[in-house]
């Protein structure tokens, strides 16, 4: 905001009321709504010297982040709700409400870059710094959000001390304050706490690629394609190495695992594309990332009937359904979609 101010923008702070009932305090680290962190945007704004008010979108959080978060879950997907919260409430329940108020913007502290061509154009990407590189979770944006979105943070090369020192020196009491992380409705971070909340126990088996039971659950939504850890079986491997989730049948409430090369992805189907730019005519070479903080890896991807299939140069591990892909050529963000189905190099059979 205040570099916003300082580029000659005009400038208004906005502090969004995503809960219906916002705690005083934060919990560790991890929220970003509570009425601390409201006084603390307060406090920035009269720095700046902007107005700052609160706009209370509980309601639309609730209905288009949290609950498709615990469906995705039920339904045995991973969804990642940052890129919703995006796509639903900053560059659309927001943008809206601000360009009715006759503002021509969104400016958030994502790193990622807007690059604007000659003809008005607009692209989206990668960072300047690829280790805060932020891009990912904003491969949802379409053409129009993109040419309301302003991201001042993308050409930034420095570390995070430094972004703190920069803000300590424009006399922000916010330059201390511990980075919000994970999911900012789950404060305490416990996530299969707060879905079993919502959705109940519901004990079912777990299974080896076989079908052979290992063990018991309670609830197949408190697991996630990948997952080692809390597994919870007594009787170990034959070959005494790890057990992975390998899949998740909310049908029959199962939970299948076996060893981590069952793992190996070839290749994805993906819905819901949303392009940040013009779709692609034709089948193309790209880079892909599948989750916030994932590297890159080389793919081949076509559109076909608003599908996009993706083959994967070498396999891939801990690939689950819900999740984004988001497509780059080069650092240019190409667009996202969201992975409906995988395919494996050793196919899973015991859920079938």
């Amino acid at each position: 905001a205040d570099r916003a101010a300082e580029a000659g923008h005009d400038v208004t702070g906005v502090h969004l009321a995503l809960s219906a009932n916002p705690q005083s305090f934060r919990t560790g680290a991890r929220g970003c709504c509570t009425i601390e962190d409201s006084r603390d945007a307060r406090r920035a704004a009269d720095v700046i010297g902007i107005p700052f008010y609160v706009w209370d979108l509980a309601d639309r959080f609730r209905e288009d982040v949290v609950e498709d978060f615990v469906a995705e879950y039920e339904a045995g997907r991973t969804p990642n709700p940052c890129l919703r919260c995006n796509e639903k409430i900053k560059f659309a329940a927001l943008l809206d409400k601000a360009l009715a108020l006759g503002f021509d913007a969104v400016c958030t502290g994502h790193y990622a870059k807007i690059v604007t061509h000659p003809d008005g154009s607009r692209e989206l990407h990668r960072a300047s710094d690829m280790a805060k590189d932020q891009s990912y979770v904003l491969g949802v944006l379409d053409d129009r959000q993109l040419a309301h979105a302003l991201f001042p943070l993308g050409d930034t090369l420095t570390t995070k001390d430094e972004i703190r020192a920069e803000a300590e020196r424009r006399g922000l009491a916010v330059a201390k304050k511990p980075d919000s992380h994970d999911i900012c409705f789950i404060a305490d971070g416990d996530t299969q706490g707060f879905l079993a909340q919502r959705l109940g126990k519901a004990e079912g088996d777990i299974v080896d690629e076989t079908g052979a039971k290992l063990g018991t659950h309670e609830g197949a939504y408190g697991f996630t394609i990948g997952q080692r850890k809390g597994l919870r079986i007594g009787t170990p491997a034959a070959d005494g190495k790890p057990r992975y989730v390998l899949d998740i049948s909310p049908v029959n409430n199962t939970v299948t695992v076996g060893p981590a090369a069952a793992l190996d992805v070839t290749g994805l189907t993906a819905v819901k594309p949303r392009w940040c730019g013009a779709a692609p005519t034709g089948p193309g070479v790209y880079t892909a990332q599948l989750r916030a903080h994932g590297g890159e890896t080389e793919v081949s991807a076509a559109l076909t009937d608003g599908e996009l299939h993706v083959t994967f140069t070498e396999p891939v591990r801990g690939v689950a359904p819900g999740q984004a892909i988001v497509l780059y050529d080069d650092t240019r963000v190409v667009g996202s979609a969201t992975i409906a189905s995988t395919v494996r190099r050793q196919p899973v059979t015991s859920t079938s």
